[in-house]
């Protein structure tokens, strides 16, 4: 059974730091692209941050180049998203997504980051 678990959200006054992690099973981890999307309120869920984990190739969303740090962890099947700098624009629930070329995508049930004072 496939399975993306998220942790890490929480509360954080701006120009604090989170690190969101995202734990999967049930598939062969190496083979995907992993993705970090968000999603705030009455808005389009937007693509955050990928790793590419055989290649460890990555991208990020021009609001948050600087600021995020995405990594993966091919033995421990993990992906993660550390955040620095935070702003109250970055307020959103984080889903941790998996692709793959003709193939579904497996999303993760999400987390919620506020960045308030």
């Amino acid at each position: 059974q496939v399975q993306l678990v998220e942790s890490g959200g929480g509360f954080v006054q701006p120009g604090g730091s989170l690190t969101l992690s995202c734990a999967a099973s049930g598939f062969t981890f190496s083979w995907y692209i992993m993705n970090w999307y968000r999603q705030a309120p009455g808005k389009e869920r937007e693509l955050v941050a990928s790793i590419s984990i055989s290649g460890a190739s990555t991208d990020y969303a021009d609001s948050v180049k600087g600021r995020f740090t995405i990594s993966g962890d091919n033995a421990k099947n993990t992906v993660s998203l550390q955040m620095n700098s935070l702003k109250p624009e970055d307020t959103a629930v984080y889903y941790c997504k998996a692709a793959i070329p003709s193939a579904p995508d497996y999303w993760g049930q999400g987390t919620q980051v506020t960045v308030s004072s």
